[in-house]
């Protein structure tokens, strides 16, 4: 099923249903009439329009690994229900638990199995693979890339993490275990959030848009466009998977949205202005970059983890409604590390994030 495109899908869901119903039949019996139509008029075997030669290669992927990639047929879109445009039910964070966070981590992406926490952190120059210690903040084992990567996103596939770079077109599999180099799979456009769904990767661009990709091949699949309440959704950043939904981070805004991935439809809004401005009080930072942005669901618990970039703090937490009581009316209380003292200070020096021009905030 193909969705609709969005201009017409407001009006749609909202119009009578004895209106809509007479326009299905017309419409059937116009799509009937025009493919006795068509298949008069052309050739058997002949090319309808619009349809490029086969083999071509499509826009949106580039070679997979470090040769050349058969071409991929990037526009198939796999059946999926039409959006039904609920009101999100409006949600609230409530903390569990606090955990120290490195200060200097750009956190892009978050991953928890069994135990294990790894993050992903941008920056050109700083960006890194890491694998953290959940209790202590502890960093346990380092990758750095490249000064030319910008890293993003992660996700991880049975033994293997695999970590998106911003701009670079490149997503690198590595090793759980030891982080040893296994492939790199190219993509082009940029790459934002990233997470695992069965046989699939979830993957977002900074756009209203969702991919489907392939976790083995990175081919894409599907693309799945997000609205709130039949408007568009841009900006969707940190990714993770949980479910039949996608939890996403949305860039330089307090708020983390539960997305239906088979409609596109936001389900949940979770306000995270209550946890945002405690931070802040706490340690005395006010730079909009360093904002709400990493999400690891642990379902032994249900429990998720969310930070920040540059965030002292990680928390395990859980999603409530809103009205409920929580654990955050007042500040979080900053948990010092032997080298700090109690009393929370102005944020150290820390290198200031790449303008992103085309964002529409007008940062």
């Amino acid at each position: 099923m193909i969705r609709r495109p969005r201009s017409h899908r407001r009006a749609a869901a909202t119009r009578p249903a004895a209106w809509l119903a007479a326009c299905a039949v017309a419409a059937a019996l116009g799509l009937a009439a025009a493919a006795v139509d068509a298949s008069q008029a052309r050739p058997s075997g002949a090319v309808p329009s619009g349809v490029g030669p086969s083999g071509a290669v499509p826009s949106g992927v580039g070679p997979s690994g470090t040769g050349p990639s058969p071409a991929r047929d990037d526009t198939a879109v796999r059946p999926a229900a039409i959006a039904q445009f609920p009101t999100p039910r409006a949600m609230t964070i409530d903390v569990l638990a606090t955990h120290p966070h490195d200060r200097k981590a750009y956190t892009q992406g978050l991953v928890w199995d069994n135990g294990n926490l790894w993050e992903s952190t941008g920056l050109y120059g700083e960006s890194t693979l890491r694998r953290v210690a959940l209790a202590s903040g502890d960093v346990l084992q380092r990758r750095g890339n490249d000064g030319s990567e910008f890293a993003e996103g992660l996700a991880l596939v049975d033994d293997t993490l695999i970590q998106l770079t911003w701009r670079a077109g490149k997503a690198f599999v590595v090793d759980k275990t030891t982080f040893e180099p296994l492939a790199t799979q190219r993509y082009t456009g940029e790459g934002w959030g990233l997470c695992r769904n069965g046989d699939d990767l979830v993957m977002s661009d900074g756009s209203d848009t969702l991919f489907i990709r392939d976790a083995k091949t990175f081919e894409i699949k599907d693309r799945v466009p997000v609205q709130i309440d039949g408007e568009p959704l841009a900006s969707l950043n940190e990714l993770e998977c949980a479910g039949d939904s996608v939890y996403a981070n949305v860039w330089a805004q307090p708020f983390i949205v539960k997305i239906e991935l088979a409609t596109g439809d936001v389900t949940e809004r979770i306000d995270g202005v209550p946890l945002d401005r405690a931070i802040r009080a706490a340690y005395g930072f006010a730079d909009p970059y360093d904002c709400l942005n990493g999400i690891a669901y642990m379902p032994e618990t249900d429990r998720f983890l969310v930070t920040g970039k540059h965030w002292p703090e990680l928390y395990e937490v859980r999603f409530v409604p809103d009205g409920e009581p929580t654990d955050i009316a007042t500040p979080p209380t900053p948990t010092p590390s032997p080298t700090e003292h109690a009393t929370p200070t102005a944020t150290p020096s820390a290198s200031p994030t790449p303008a992103r021009a085309y964002l529409p905030w007008g940062y």
